[in-house]
């Protein structure tokens, strides 16, 4: 167990990482917060916010990055003051970690960059949480020198998410057998339900994905073993900036969500 802001986290306690993929503009990024925040305290999960003030690995050199790290830290931390709720975001380098830091609660490391050893241990010497996106080049039992790599600054507040392994071009695949394995090395694992259904680069220009799956492969999750689930929502994804075909639109996830809470308080009893 640790805390996040006023955030506990522990196990066999369900909680959501969740919010617009990039930082599109403030009115968007506050009304998606809200709406998390009320669907939060209804369904008694806990919730940490997200959303990235740069994306940093788009397709295009004319793909919307977002905001940039000065203005999207002032956005994030008007939503952490504003609904009291935990900031996540990611990071790219060293050098931002250092700016970054005293907005979010929580430092998320890329998936591209997860192998990244200094990214790591900056992290990691922040003493806040960090959540590894597993690389779609990683298989689950090579994830513990990522950990290693965070536990040699003392530090164990370690999450890593799952998104799935490359298979083919512009396709991932779930090994499910990632929950379990990972969750025995003692971190938290948490389902990337949204990027797992991402086809990356499969638009060209952009990704593509197949949003209609999400539900399938998260209540998969759900019953394997996770401690967290991590959603993209966005109130309308046809028109979202980024990951748009992936993304689950704002007024449907309150009852993906309570199909799975209810699965949750079934499958737990096994793990």
């Amino acid at each position: 167990m640790f805390t996040i802001g006023k955030l506990k986290l522990k196990k066999k306690q369900l909680f959501l990482i969740a919010g617009p993929c990039v930082i599109e503009n403030e009115k968007i990024t506050l009304k998606t917060a809200e709406e998390l925040k009320k669907i939060s305290n209804e369904l008694k999960i806990p919730l940490i916010f997200k959303s990235s003030y740069d994306k940093a690995n788009r397709s295009s050199i004319k793909s919307y990055r977002g905001p940039g790290i000065k203005k999207g830290l002032k956005i994030l931390n008007k939503v952490k003051e504003k609904f009291q709720i935990p900031i996540l975001s990611d990071v790219h380098s060293v050098e931002e970690i250092q700016i970054a830091k005293d907005v979010l609660d929580v430092i998320q490391i890329p998936a591209f960059l997860c192998r990244q050893t200094d990214l790591l241990v900056e992290a990691g010497k922040t003493g806040k949480p960090v959540n590894v996106k597993k690389g779609q080049f990683f298989a689950p039992w090579d994830v513990k020198n990522i950990i290693e790599k965070i536990k040699s600054t003392s530090n164990e507040k370690i999450i890593i998410t799952e998104r799935g392994t490359t298979f083919g071009y512009n396709n991932l695949v779930v090994d499910f057998r990632s929950f379990p394995i990972i969750r025995s090395m003692g971190v938290f694992v948490v389902f990337d339900a949204t990027h797992s259904v991402q086809l990356p680069g499969g638009g060209g220009v952009c990704s593509s994905g197949q949003r209609e799956f999400v539900p399938y492969l998260s209540r998969a999750a759900v019953a394997c073993g996770v401690d967290g689930l991590f959603f993209e929502v966005h109130p309308e994804p046809e028109k979202a900036l980024c990951d748009g075909p992936n993304m689950i639109h704002l007024r449907d996830f309150k009852g993906l969500i309570e199909s799975l809470i209810e699965i949750y308080s079934v499958a737990k009893k096994s793990y």
